[in-house]
């Protein structure tokens, strides 16, 4: 039987190499026990210097969670499946705070899921296939597993760009975000791993794998973000409000701000608020308290309608035309969105 996540001793490293070729390298509930339970067991040994996480197959690093399982379960038992979340958050907590350099080749989709398994680490790795999203505005969700602390912390408000359109990024573009910090050509990967693997740590672990990564590091090309950059630093920064950002946009009259709006237009007016409000308390908050306020989040789309209805349109009917409710922004009040953020009885706990 084939297993969905790997675990294997390379040298002095750990490595982890999600195993679901055919779903994209999906997250499942067993895979972050899992996954979780073996870095703490690494980070006690004294024989494991470094861990590297990869994906398996040609296309993708991770998409992110099984969404469809989610999907099904979560609609008969929404608390129950919410303790996929509260799992997720503490793997994406451990990695966050890792005392052991942490190194994550993200050459393929890297999506939801499989952002909070890298983006927190030491070290991104683009390369030629590297394709980065937060796509959840367009099912109802949000940009969880430590988006509302890594997306804020973006420069020129590309947090709130990527975080609300879902808008991809390929490496150029991870490289001159701040996503990935290392583009390495795809074809030189297979000489990376074999080098960084057969590293003889010294003190300075940390300093030896920056070293190396450098000596493989290329030119991505052009980022097309940058083009459009000073609009969206214009657009998505420095707004008290989601209704003054709403009212800017459309006021704008540049053809980003156009091409936007046709965007957001698609997506959960809800997800939409949601997103705006957890970045803002997100800028303000430590990792932890980010990753709390999250859980307390994800509970709350589980007992709501438009995560079910978004991936119905988005994944299980592919008719992508979800019927949102409420339908505007405008019908979205402030009290509709505080209530996500109110404690739970059994709020995330961390470490």
């Amino acid at each position: 039987m084939t297993q969905d996540i790997i675990f294997e001793r390379v040298g002095e490293w750990g490595v982890v190499t999600l195993n679901r070729p055919d779903a994209l390298n999906a997250l499942t509930f067993d895979m972050v026990k899992r996954m979780r339970a073996r870095l703490l067991e690494w980070e006690g040994s004294a024989a494991v210097k470094a861990v590297f996480v990869k994906g398996s197959g040609e296309k993708a690093f991770s998409a992110g969670a099984d969404i469809r399982r989610l999907h099904d379960e979560g609609r008969t038992d929404p608390v129950g499946t919410s303790e996929f979340f509260r799992e997720e958050y503490r793997l994406n907590a451990l990695i966050h705070h890792y005392v052991k350099p942490y190194v994550a080749l993200i050459d393929g989709v890297t999506m939801g899921g499989g952002v909070g398994l890298s983006v927190h680490g030491d070290f991104r790795i683009a390369g030629d296939k590297t394709l980065f999203a937060m796509p959840e505005t367009a099912i109802g969700l949000f940009p969880d597993v430590g988006g509302g602390h890594f997306l804020p912390r973006l420069h020129d408000g590309l947090g709130l760009y990527y975080a609300l359109t879902g808008a991809r990024a390929k490496a150029a573009d991870s490289m001159a975000a701040g996503i990935a910090t290392h583009y390495v050509p795809t074809e030189e990967t297979p000489a990376l791993f074999r080098e960084l693997t057969g590293l003889s740590f010294g003190g300075n672990p940390h300093g030896e794998i920056e070293a190396v990564l450098d000596g493989y590091a290329g030119d991505p090309g052009e980022a097309h973000v940058n083009d459009i950059r000073p609009a969206l630093k214009r657009l998505f920064e420095g707004h008290p409000t989601f209704d003054h950002f709403w009212a800017a946009l459309q006021a704008d009259g540049h053809d980003v701000a156009g091409d936007i709006l046709r965007i957001l237009a698609r997506m959960s007016p809800t997800s939409l608020k949601l997103t705006f409000e957890q970045l803002r308390r997100g800028a303000r908050l430590d990792f932890d308290e980010t990753m709390k306020m999250e859980f307390r989040m994800a509970r709350r789309v589980m007992e709501g309608r438009d995560f079910f209805e978004g991936v119905r349109a988005v994944i299980i009917d592919k008719d992508r035309n979800p019927r949102w409710s409420p339908l505007t922004v405008e019908a979205v009040s402030d009290a509709d969105i505080a209530r996500y953020f109110e404690p739970l009885e059994d709020d995330l706990e961390l470490p």
